[in-house]
């Protein structure tokens, strides 16, 4: 039951992570409010990573601010270093 919570959690943290990112561009393009960047590296922190940077990707957002060609990609890499882990330790420890 957990891994579908969990499950269910990624899916809907990466696509909002996707969604800021577009809703952040759009409001760039028509100088209008903006999402903090905290709160854009925070739903990427929280599980969002892919999201994010696809959103940063797609969008081609915040691709000049040196701190999230490099830390975005970084948390992404993390997550999933950390997700390889922990199926690894599952497998081996549970089975």
């Amino acid at each position: 039951m957990l891994k579908y919570v969990i499950a269910i959690y990624l899916i809907i943290i990466n696509i909002t992570g996707f969604a800021v990112m577009g809703v952040d561009k759009k409001r760039a393009r028509q100088q209008a409010w903006r999402i903090p960047e905290k709160s854009l590296f925070l739903v990427s922190i929280i599980g969002g990573s892919l999201g994010t940077f696809l959103g940063m990707r797609c969008f081609r957002h915040k691709t000049k601010h040196w701190y999230f060609v490099i830390f975005m990609p970084l948390i992404l890499i993390l997550h999933l270093a950390l997700a390889f882990w922990l199926a690894n330790y599952f497998i081996w420890h549970l089975f």
